[in-house]
């Protein structure tokens, strides 16, 4: 079984993430980022610029409907507003959220009544009702966003699923808001579907995302708000009291707002990975170097934290970290890491046409000599589902013996073992550092290295 499956791979995509334009969904999670309005708000593409039009007039549109008597339908259209299953953005284990209630919704939309400028003018931002809602946070202002935007959504998956070659359905798309009814209604369309849910699937565009909204209230707390105002001296300084003062001090928030305005060209799209900087790359190697092998002092977990933090941003772009996992195996508990093969390296194509390599296993191991058991332990780990290559990250060469007992797999089973050692990461570092070349050629040689001794 593959870990920590996602969208692309199961459809036989192998393009690893930087290349393509939409972030690549999991099959059984979210992916811990959200739609940031305010993105589309500052781009200076007449298309997002657009979007963001859409989405504000279709929200104060509900505004309006409340005002002025329609307050049912309202509440009703924001309810269905409120979550967005098909885009899987998030923290969900699941890809599964939950709409908001009619109190929630009634709460937000007395915004219209309770605020003046509101009332007369809308929201230039619906990002500011998290100024003055409790419980309405990024994940909702997201899903909000989304539900808005779904029908572009959907023109936008069904064009990148077409050119990757993704299959696709017909199926029934819930909450898609149609702008000149004004409202939300389920209509039929061509887009992927999740391989056991059979429900609807949508891309989102990764210039798009951030983890945190340009506009939020942590942000608004540390840099704007009058907490000497909100709460005298001993007084609790709870969110339930700043939102209330916000309310009645609209003004405070529209400053803050502007501010934000202001200082757009320091709004930017946050990666779906991020490298460690140089620097950082060569502390690591150092901490590294510095252990000694075994578990006194906990250097069995420094070592793996320091290899979890480090081999990520050394093997990137070629291979997507899936994630740091631990496994039990008689009684013994042992780190790993998980990497998506996406076959962007001569290499990659290599191992998964050879070892069917789908993804690629790291077993770390802090130890001063690598033992039978420890090889056996990897060899467990690699079937034709995951693949049958694996990386035992560990501090020395491996001895004749141990040698001889990976050759012997390759032998009777066809599965290859290779090893990385510290003077490996060593050099992974110092060409990660020059440019010169790419990290993965260690690896890659590795592997040759490993061949020459099979029969």
């Amino acid at each position: 079984m593959l870990i920590r499956p996602r969208f692309t791979e199961f459809h036989g995509v192998h393009i690893p993430q930087h290349e393509l334009g939409f972030a690549i969904p999991f099959l059984n999670e979210d992916i811990p980022l959200y739609i940031d309005p305010f993105l589309l708000w500052k781009s200076p593409s007449m298309q997002d610029s657009g979007l963001h039009q859409i989405l504000l007039a279709g929200f104060n549109h509900l505004g309006v409907l409340f005002r002025d008597g329609g307050e049912t339908e309202a509440i009703k259209q924001l309810i269905l507003a409120s979550e967005c299953d098909e885009v899987g953005l998030g923290n969900s284990v699941t890809r599964r959220g939950k709409r908001i209630g009619g109190d929630k919704a009634s709460e937000v939309l007395s915004l219209f009544k309770q605020v003046p400028h509101y009332r007369d003018y809308g929201f230039r931002h619906i990002e500011e009702i998290q100024l003055f809602i409790d419980g309405i946070s990024k994940d909702r202002i997201s899903d909000i966003a989304c539900s808005f935007l779904k029908s572009y959504l959907i023109d936008y998956t069904h064009q990148e699923c077409s050119a990757q070659g993704i299959p696709m359905e017909k199926v029934s798309v819930p909450a898609v808001y149609h702008p000149r009814k004004r409202i939300f209604e389920t209509i039929k369309a061509q887009v992927p579907v999740h391989p056991e849910t059979g429900k609807p699937l949508l891309v989102i565009p990764k210039h798009w995302l951030r983890h945190v909204p340009w506009i939020s209230y942590d942000n608004y707390f540390k840099e704007s708000c009058p907490q000497d105002d909100v709460a005298h001296e001993g007084e609790e300084l709870s969110r339930v009291r700043v939102l209330t003062y916000n309310r009645e001090n609209y003004g405070i928030v529209d400053a803050y707002v502007k501010e934000r305005e202001r200082t757009a060209e320091d709004c930017h799209v946050d990666p779906m990975f991020k490298q460690i900087p140089v620097l950082s790359a060569r502390r690591k190697l150092n901490e590294i170097k510095s252990l000694p092998t075994g578990k006194e002092n906990g250097a069995d977990q420094k070592y793996e934290r320091a290899i979890g933090e480090l081999l990520p941003t050394l093997l990137y772009p070629h291979l997507d970290f899936a994630q740091e996992q631990a496994r039990t195996d008689s009684g013994v508990s042992i780190r790993d890491l998980i990497f998506y093969n996406s076959r962007s390296h001569e290499f990659l194509c290599e191992i998964m046409d050879d070892y069917g390599a789908r993804q690629i296993t790291f077993e770390m191991k802090n130890v001063a000599e690598i033992s039978r058991e420890h090889v056996d332990q990897l060899n467990r780990y690699l079937h034709d589902e995951l693949g049958r290559f694996g990386v035992l990250v560990t501090r020395h060469p491996l001895k004749k013996a141990r040698l001889k007992a990976t050759v012997d797999l390759w032998s009777g089973q066809r599965k290859a073992i290779v090893c990385l050692t510290d003077a490996d990461i060593e050099q992974m570092v110092e060409v990660f550092d020059s440019k010169q070349r790419h990290p993965i050629d260690i690896l890659t040689r590795s592997h040759v290295q490993f061949r020459r001794l099979c029969p």
